[in-house]
């Protein structure tokens, strides 16, 4: 094969390896899932103080009752 050849075919390779998407999609779901999980660990660092308030109330609610 002549070096032209080659170069052509290097030049198709490369063409058709940056033009796939086949790992795209499993990286967007990767993003959404960390977003998610981002959003969840937020969320419960923010309820955690209300329900340790709410468990103490209930908590000394029951030991003045008993």
């Amino acid at each position: 094969m002549s070096a032209m050849s080659y170069l052509n075919r290097f030049y198709f390779e490369i063409k058709n390896f940056l033009s796939c998407e086949e790992g795209q999609d499993l990286v967007e779901y990767a993003l959404v899932v960390a977003l998610i999980a981002f959003g969840a660990t937020s969320a419960m660092k923010a309820l955690s103080g209300e329900i340790k308030t709410a468990f103490g109330a209930i908590s000394s609610d029951l030991g003045s009752s008993l």
